[in-house]
């Protein structure tokens, strides 16, 4: 039981290092300005949306693209139409004349996959005519300046790969209540924590990280590193795996675009299934990457959580006291101890995050929701390794 507790110990201050390295990253990367930047416009977009049952969705995100401030003839939208059996199709279609072309994906596709997502994204940028390829989600809605922040980053920089904020937004109080209400509050501030140690982690180069709803790159970066060859049988990856390809070939040229004109704004799963199923579908992956970097952090994270979650039970059996430091303390003493440091070190990560995404009120209930988030990270790795899940009607392993 003392080994326990001291590889516990030893896994608490890894992690407290961790994440007080990506508070700094998150600090330090600069806030973009695109009013500041002298845009030209010169820059040829392709918007490509996968879109499978979206009938609920569509219109507001094809919406929002239409009101975009990016001038029309500079971008092109490719919705691809993933076997959708209900609506999306005849909804996208009535946007023809707004320079948004749907793809039927079951044109393109003979014999079942397992990343359907991927090869959507594929045959969309074999049918584009942009130079920068951006990809977001059928649930999303885009700000106005979206585009245009994206495209001024771009010729500042000529980044091969953009990684970009993206934010979950609860619904309002009226609209959720009792386990959903939960559920959409738990998301929003779990996402933030991803979404900070994305741009602390592509700003700093330490790992790869990013998300498939907000991400731009470079249509010849893209062929040049063969596209999803080699990955294209993992079901999720579209986003991190993608990155890494294009980061190994280009390690200077991956940024993460920090600015409030770029954030897109997705909706919350509505349940705990739908949930787990989406937590367990992005844990699959876990063990493909590349990028053994990620990999040691998300081991370190997971095995964290693990003991934190083993240790009060094993203090049924034997809540013996110890001495650190000359104080005398019981092992369910330092599990609290260790559980308040862990939660105090994450607040100071995450508020400036909330302040970035404004969405500094949700953090009242971030130590509330603490336990749940070390169970919900022990089950969803374990069964991102082993299980399989739902997602978009499929079955997938």
């Amino acid at each position: 039981m003392t080994a326990v507790l001291i590889i516990t110990i030893l896994l608490f201050l890894c992690y407290s290092a961790l994440i007080i390295y990506y508070r700094l990253g998150w600090l330090a990367v600069p806030n973009f300005q695109p009013s500041t930047i002298n845009i030209q416009h010169s820059t040829r977009l392709s918007v490509i949306i996968p879109a499978r049952n979206e009938e609920q969705n569509i219109k507001a995100c094809l919406d929002s693209i239409c009101n975009q401030s990016y001038p029309k003839e500079h971008f092109e939208v490719i919705v691809v139409d993933d076997h959708s059996t209900d609506s999306t199709a005849d909804l996208v279609d009535g946007y023809a004349a707004q320079n948004i072309k749907r793809i039927a994906l079951k044109d393109h596709v003979d014999t079942p996959l397992n990343s359907y997502k991927k090869k959507a994204i594929e045959v969309a940028i074999q049918h584009s005519s942009g130079d920068l390829i951006i990809t977001t989600d059928a649930d999303c809605i885009l700000p106005e300046n979206w585009l245009q922040t994206i495209a001024s980053f771009y010729e500042m920089d000529r980044p091969a790969f953009i990684a970009a904020p993206v934010s979950i937004s609860p619904a309002p109080g009226r609209e959720a209540s009792g386990v959903r209400w939960f559920i959409e509050i738990f998301q929003s501030l779990d996402f933030m924590v991803l979404q900070g140690i994305t741009g602390a982690s592509v700003y700093k180069k330490i790992h790869s990280m990013c998300n498939g709803a907000n991400l731009a790159y470079e249509k010849k970066a893209f062929e040049e590193v063969g596209g999803f060859n080699d990955i294209d049988n993992i079901a999720s990856g579209d986003d991190m795996l993608l990155m890494h390809k294009i980061a190994t070939r280009y390690p200077d040229k991956v940024l993460f675009l920090k600015s409030k004109e770029a954030i897109v704004q997705t909706k919350p799963v509505k349940s705990i299934g739908e949930f787990f199923n989406q937590r367990i579908r992005w844990a699959s992956k876990a063990d493909k990457y590349n990028d053994k970097r990620i990999f040691f952090v998300l081991m370190l994270v997971y095995f964290f959580n693990l003991s934190l979650l083993v240790l009060p039970f094993m203090v049924l059996f034997q809540n013996i006291q110890y001495s650190i430091f000359n104080i005398q303390c019981t092992m369910m003493e330092l599990w609290v101890v260790m559980l308040l440091l862990k939660i105090s070190i994450e607040l100071r990560f995450l508020y400036p995050v909330a302040k970035f995404f404004g969405r500094q009120k949700l953090l009242w209930w971030f130590p509330l929701m603490q336990p749940f988030h070390i169970i919900y990270t022990v089950l969803a790795g374990f069964l991102g390794k082993f299980g399989t899940y739902q997602w978009k009607g499929r079955k997938v392993k």
